[in-house]
C-alpha cells in the first residue's frame, strides 16, 4: 500500500465523515490494521485540531474475552468502555479481519452476554446516538479471498469505493431521500419475493460517507407492525461468525413468522434472541456505483448499487419505528438483471427496475452517473 492512499482515506475520514473541530475527542479503534494507517489518522486529526485517542483490538484476544467471561466481568468490560465513549464526540473504527468466522464457535450464551451488556450500551446506547462516528473494514488478504479477487486488486478496488467523490453521492442522493419522505406504501417484487409494507412518517436519512466508509445508501424503517408477504434473500449473509445462504423470511403484521436458510435451526435461534429480533428495523436501498458484486461483508454488500436490505432488529434512533433489540442484521437482495431482476414500488408507482432508478430525479442516482 502507497502512503498516500492511507493519507487520503484518512482526510475522508477525518473531514468528510467525522469533520472533526478544535477540541473534539477522537476515538480510533484499530482491529488487526496496519500502524501506519493509525498514525496517519492521529496526525490528519492533530491537523484537524482534534485530539486522537486510540484503542488497538485483536479479533482472537476478543474472540477469548467474549467466551471466557462471566456475566460479572462482561459487564465490567462494558461499564469502562460506555465511560469512556461518554467523553467522546468523534469515533472512527478500522476492522480488518483475518479469519472472518472467528466468532463462529462462540457460543450462543456467551454472545448473549456480551451483546447485551457490552456492545448495547456502549455501541447502541451511546456511540450510535451521541457521537460523529464512521465504520470501516481493512483489506486484508481473506477479505480479497471473499471478493475473489487477487490480494493487490481487491486493494485498489477498496481504494477506489473508499476514496470516491462523496460529496457528489450526497448531493445525488437528496432527491430519492425526499421522495422516501412523502411515501406511505412500499411494494417490493422479486424471485420468490413479494413485500408490502408502510413507511409513512417514518424519519429517512441519506449516506454518503458519513457513517460508513463505502457509503451509498437511503435508509429508513418500516411502519413496525406494517410488514406483510415472503423475501427470498439472494445474497449469502455473514452473521455471528456463521454463513446463511438461501434466506427466506415470511411475515405476518410486522412479524417474522417464517424463517428458513441453509441453517434453519440457527436463523431461528438468533431471531429468537428477544421479541423485536422477529420485527424488521431498517429499509435501505443501495447505490454504491463501484460495489456490483457480494462478498460476505455486510458495510459493503448492503451498499450494492441496484440493491436493497431489510433487517430484522433494532432501529436506528434517526430512523426509528420503535423496535428494540439486541440484534440488527442486514439482510440483502439484488436486483439486478444479473441476479434475477425485480422492482421497487412506492405508492404504486415504479421507482427502480432490475437495479436501474427509472424516475428521471433519481437517475442520478444510477451507477453511470454517480463514478
Amino acid at each position: 500500500m502507497h502512503d498516500q492512499r492511507l493519507d487520503k482515506l484518512a482526510e475522508v475520514l477525518v473531514n468528510h465523515s467525522t469533520k472533526v473541530q478544535p477540541g473534539e475527542n477522537v476515538l480510533i479503534e484499530a482491529v488487526d490494521i496496519p500502524q501506519e494507517m493509525v498514525i496517519s489518522l492521529i496526525r490528519n486529526i492533530r491537523k484537524a485540531g482534534g485530539v486522537p485517542m486510540v484503542t488497538v483490538k485483536n479479533s482472537k484476544i476478543m474472540r477469548e474475552l467474549i467466551q471466557g467471561n462471566d456475566e460479572k466481568t462482561v459487564k465490567l468490560y462494558g461499564d469502562y468502555e460506555a465511560y469512556r465513549m461518554d467523553k467522546i464526540k468523534a469515533y472512527m473504527a478500522l476492522r480488518g479481519s483475518h479469519n472472518i468466522s472467528e466468532m463462529s464457535d462462540v457460543p450462543d450464551e456467551a454472545m448473549r452476554k456480551y451483546e447485551e451488556h457490552w456492545l448495547k450500551p456502549v455501541h447502541f446506547a451511546r456511540r450510535v446516538p451521541k457521537t460523529k462516528w464512521v465504520v470501516l473494514r481493512w483489506p486484508t488478504p481473506s477479505m480479497a479471498q471473499q471478493a475473489q479477487k487477487s490480494t493487490e486488486a481487491f486493494e485498489d478496488f477498496y481504494f477506489d469505493v473508499c476514496t470516491l467523490d462523496y460529496s457528489k453521492m450526497e448531493q445525488a442522493s437528496r432527491p430519492l431521500k425526499k421522495l422516501m419522505k412523502k411515501t406511505d406504501r412500499v411494494h417490493i417484487l422479486g424471485k420468490g419475493t413479494d413485500l408490502k409494507f408502510s413507511i409513512k412518517d417514518i424519519p429517512v436519512q441519506a449516506c454518503a460517507g458519513t457513517h460508513n466508509i463505502p457509503d451509498g445508501e437511503c435508509f429508513t424503517a418500516p411502519v413496525r407492525d406494517s410488514v406483510n408477504g415472503t423475501i427470498h434473500f439472494n445474497t449469502a449473509t455473514l452473521y455471528r461468525g456463521t454463513t446463511f445462504s438461501d434466506v427466506n423470511l415470511r411475515f405476518e403484521n410486522g412479524k417474522v413468522v417464517d424463517a428458513s436458510a441453509n441453517n434453519t435451526k440457527k436463523i431461528n435461534e438468533i431471531l429468537d434472541a428477544d421479541e423485536g429480533a422477529r420485527y424488521i428495523g431498517e429499509f435501505a436501498i443501495g447505490f454504491n456505483p463501484y460495489i456490483t458484486h457480494p462478498m460476505l461483508d455486510i458495510l459493503f454488500d448492503e451498499k450494492i448499487c441496484g440493491s436493497f436490505h431489510f433487517t430484522p432488529g433494532n432501529a436506528y434512533e434517526d430512523a426509528d419505528n420503535g423496535n428494540r433489540s439486541n440484534i440488527h442484521w442486514d439482510m440483502v437482495m439484488i436486483q439486478t438483471p444479473e441476479f434475477g431482476g425485480g422492482e421497487i414500488y412506492f405508492d404504486d408507482k415504479l421507482i427502480r427496475k432490475d437495479g436501474q432508478f427509472v424516475l428521471p430525479e433519481l437517475e442520478v442516482l444510477n451507477p453511470e452517473n454517480l463514478k
